[in-house]
């Protein structure tokens, strides 16, 4: 039997389901979600190791206009991602029409000649006249190697893109062990489950000027004590996210301290402090402080 294994690179604009789709395929959660934009940072392996095969998914950041050094350095991951991946999968809205962050990613694409299967998604909201038209419209933008409508909230057409991307993997050994789903330690898992909730609770209140920094973790008598620091960029933020008498700080920590302990199988202690760090998104330095920027200088 030959075994196939290889890298494809997840890859979209903010919010088109990258990191559900992650989720959906492993059927465990590797990436934190969000329905706001830039919720994913890092670039994210997640492995799936079946009997003939292993496909290392790398779930990226949205590609899109940075405003700050922070949104430089997110694309900036995720276009290594492309460069070093064996193919390419966009996933798209296919509820959104074709637009210039479009336009952006295909150019990419194009410059890569790799691979590339667009995955249509959330084709849960189309009736089956108006996926047709997003499929052929689609289909007239670039020569993909497959054109695969799914929905990855719902999980629909998974098993179909896995037997898919197979065909298209090269042959090779397993790159990781079986029993490994993902390539990034509990501590950076750590982070990640605190700052989605933060963007949970917080809402509207508090954008992506978040960063999360583990600052202790020591596990004593059967229980996970864990200490982080919590990073916004202007005093005001701070405020919100401490909230009234530390009603919001507190409902984080409850949010998190219920998935952590579901997540290690123990008891959690958790404490959150906050810290301001002003323009912290301009800086380069601490962009690579807080673990965002993956790259070494060029």
């Amino acid at each position: 039997m030959t075994y196939k294994s290889g890298f494809i690179a997840i890859i979209g604009r903010p919010n088109a389901g990258k990191s559900t789709l992650l989720n959906a395929l492993l059927r465990e959660k590797v990436a934190i979600m969000s329905d706001k934009p830039n919720t994913t940072r890092n670039n994210i392996a997640g492995i799936l190791t079946q009997k003939d095969a292993q496909f290392v998914f790398v779930d990226t950041p949205g590609i899109h206009k940075p405003q700050q050094q922070l949104g430089r350095v997110l694309n900036k991951n995720a276009y290594m991602a492309m460069e070093d991946c064996d193919c390419l999968a966009w996933i798209v809205d296919g509820t959104q029409p074709f637009g210039k962050g479009d336009s952006f990613i295909l150019e990419r694409i194009q410059s890569l000649h790799k691979p590339c299967f667009l995955l249509v998604n959330k084709i849960d909201h189309l009736s089956k006249e108006n996926m047709i038209k997003v499929l052929m419209d689609w289909q007239n933008k670039y020569d993909f190697h497959a054109i695969i409508p799914i929905s990855a909230l719902k999980k629909e057409n998974l098993d179909e893109l896995l037997q898919v991307l197979k065909q298209a993997l090269p042959e090779g050994m397993a790159m990781y062990p079986q029993e490994m789903i993902s390539d990034h330690d509990e501590n950076f898992q750590t982070t990640e489950i605190i700052r989605e909730k933060i963007l949970f609770v917080t809402k509207e209140e508090i954008p992506h000027s978040v960063a999360v920094v583990l600052e202790n973790r020591r596990m004593e008598g059967g229980r996970l004590h864990l200490q982080a620091m919590i990073i916004v960029d202007r005093d005001s933020q701070k405020g919100i996210l401490i909230g009234k008498q530390g009603s919001m700080i507190k409902n984080i920590r409850l949010a998190a301290q219920k998935e952590l302990k579901e997540k290690f199988g123990c008891p959690v202690d958790l404490e959150l402090y906050v810290r301001v760090e002003k323009n912290w998104r301009n800086k380069e330095q601490k962009i690579k402080e807080f673990g965002l920027d993956e790259l070494n200088d060029d």
